[in-house]
């Protein structure tokens, strides 16, 4: 029993682990997205910083990344950039595969 009771602990926690790094990532993802859109936009480096961050808030909204992509298309639509709600979801994706390789140099 005992041996059932380590294994179901050691899932536990690797369940855990990877949820944590799957945020991690995610949020890291958001910041680039944000970086990109902010530089569309044409902010300055303050307003860049406090618009990922903005960035990374808006995925607190609701499950998923549509909060996300809402808020980018509203803004870069409000600032006058060309940019469709397809290139933002292309520029997501691009983000994720570059936030997780940021995440695995950093882990070494």
């Amino acid at each position: 029993m005992t041996d059932f009771k380590d294994r179901e602990r050691g899932e536990e926690a690797k369940f855990a682990f990877d949820e944590e790094n799957a945020f991690k990532i995610a949020a890291r993802r958001n910041r680039l997205v944000g970086e990109w859109a902010a530089s569309l936009m044409g902010l300055t480096e303050e307003e860049t910083d406090a618009y990922k961050k903005a960035v990374v808030q808006a995925d607190f909204e609701e499950a998923g990344d549509e909060d996300v992509i809402r808020k980018l298309l509203g803004d870069l639509t409000a600032a006058d950039c060309d940019v469709s709600e397809e290139d933002i979801r292309s520029k997501l994706e691009e983000c994720a595969v570059e936030a997780r390789r940021q995440f695995m140099t950093d882990q070494r």
